[in-house]
């Protein structure tokens, strides 16, 4: 390039601005700046011309409009010698370095006292559109917006005097990204904000790498965690984690898992999950017991497993969680004095601290990827109360197994289809998962409990869907069942409440269906 360079910076987060703005003057780069980054870089003594000299207009209605002028968005959108005469025509000098990021938005609105006024204040207009032009002209033009690209730019500027094609296009790439997920997160403010039910005709996602993994699933399968916008307190990715190896594809998967299952438990809870299955939830005042009394549910299945609370976290059950098991996560929102610590000997445990939760934010869509496109459905957050319920047999069930019925019905949202859940005094029994027949998951439950020395006698049984034919009711009876929580609504639902008063069980109709997939 025989002419010096010209860079315009212009940003919001100024990490690295003022050592890359003296890298660039060092190569002779004449520096074009606006507002606050012009002031940090004059105070760090270097020489900047503001961009306002540039285009003979002043920063107006404070600073809303700086940057939407010919003379900058010409000088960012010139084709060297296609474009030299109408830029000399009217006076646009070419700028051949952009390093711009955009209003800190998605900061703004995870603060609490964020209003929709300051929210809109913290839109950036002159910023995507100078990059968008800049990443266009990509032939001609690199745009910075990623600080941790400005060595690397710099470096090459001054081994090579300009940047290659392929690093342009690169930068380029990341630049268009930037815009995308900005414009994703605006987009999700807003839809969050009207509470709008209708389905957008348009999505976008705007997600944003939070990090490689080692691995996917399996070991030949490559992966990467991605984040959405918005405030991440209460979940699995906005959780500090104080010890133990990098979480794996499948420990976040599971971990996940754990942790919505806890949220949704009416009560202090515990929550063990295996290969995204509960396969132990209790419920006690006390972490521990709540602890001990999922892990008697399920002992092998535990083995290897993800631990979840939903609430703090005692020191006596870190101790027994160590003592008793080979465990890979354990989150909590809060633990209390000395339970982080009890996990040190365990080096390779990962112990996660998620915080607290605002139960009246945890609704929202959850997305599914098929071929060629994403299934997009309301999350299942809907519960059922005691006056929703009910009871269609000839037996009522008393107080009592209504709760251990609500409890197994609350779990049952959370295994996978076909699902069957047994329960009594406040902890799951036995847990039937993911097979083609009910019957079978009902069969695989009663033997899970009879493995962990577990008696159904006067359990309940939820079923995340109706039955269709009343086998399933006879092996529940097999097992000492007194009580059945399911939707209801077979064709042959009056056949299953006959062989519900046969055995003298009380069912409940919930009227609601929890199938997962």
């Amino acid at each position: 390039m025989s002419r010096a360079i010209r860079a315009l910076l212009s940003v919001s987060d100024k990490t690295g601005v003022i050592e890359f703005a003296r890298a660039l003057a060092e190569q002779g780069a004449e520096l074009l700046s606006t507002g606050g980054t012009a002031k940090a870089l004059r105070e760090a003594g270097l020489k900047v011309t503001d961009v306002s000299s540039v285009t003979g207009f002043p920063e107006i209605m404070d600073g809303r409009v700086k940057t939407l002028h010919p003379r900058i968005h010409g000088g960012l959108l010139g084709r060297g010698d296609q474009d030299a005469e109408v830029m000399r025509e009217h006076g646009i000098g070419q700028i051949d370095v952009l390093a711009v990021n955009l209003y800190p938005f998605e900061q703004t609105i995870a603060r609490a006292d964020c209003t929709p006024e300051m929210a809109i204040e913290n839109i950036d207009i002159g910023g995507p559109g100078m990059i968008r032009a800049a990443a266009k002209n990509h032939a001609h033009v690199a745009v910075v917006v990623d600080p941790t690209d400005y060595a690397g730019v710099a470096e090459e500027l001054k081994n090579n005097g300009e940047l290659s094609l392929v690093k342009r296009r690169a930068l380029a790439k990341k630049a268009f990204g930037h815009t995308a997920c900005y414009d994703a997160a605006i987009w999700n403010y807003f839809q969050s904000q009207d509470n709008d039910s209708e389905f957008p005709e348009r999505m976008p996602l705007g997600l944003t790498l939070r990090n490689t993994l080692r691995y996917g699933e399996n070991p030949h399968q490559a992966a990467a965690l991605y984040a959405t916008a918005g405030n991440a307190a209460g979940t699995l990715l906005g959780s500090k984690q104080h010890q133990g190896k990098e979480l794996s594809f499948n420990n976040i998967a599971d971990a996940n898992a754990a942790l919505e299952c806890a949220k949704a438990l009416d009560g202090n809870g515990c929550v063990i999950v295996k290969h995204a299955n509960p396969c132990g939830v209790a419920l006690d005042s006390d972490s521990e017991r709540a602890y001990q009394k999922a892990y008697a549910c399920d002992p092998t299945s535990a083995f290897g497993g993800i631990i979840a609370f939903n609430g703090e976290l005692s020191k006596a059950a870190a101790e027994a969680i160590v003592a008793q098991q080979f465990v890979e996560v354990v989150v909590a929102p809060a633990y209390a004095e000395g339970a982080i610590a009890a996990f040190s000997g365990k080096p390779n445990v990962r112990v996660l601290e998620c915080g607290h939760w605002d139960n009246a934010a945890t609704g929202g869509r959850v997305v599914q990827q098929i071929e060629a496109g994403m299934l997009v459905q309301d999350k299942d957050i809907e519960d059922v109360s005691r006056a929703d319920l009910k009871v269609v047999t000839k037996r009522q069930p008393s107080a009592q197994e209504i709760d251990d019925a609500l409890l197994a019905w609350r779990v049952c949202r959370y295994v996978k289809s076909n699902a069957i859940v047994y329960g009594k005094d406040n902890a799951t029994l036995g847990i039937g998962a993911g097979q083609m027949s009910r019957i079978m998951s009902a069969e695989i439950a009663g033997q899970k409990a009879a493995e962990a020395g577990l008696h159904l006698s006067g359990a309940a049984m939820a079923s995340d869907a109706f039955f269709p034919f009343r086998d399933g009711i006879d092996v529940a009876a097999k097992f000492g069942i007194k009580v059945i929580i399911q939707p209801g609504g077979s064709m042959r639902d009056q056949e299953v409440i006959d062989a519900a008063d046969e055995h003298d069980i009380a069912m409940l109709f919930t009227g609601m269906r929890h199938f997962r997939h």
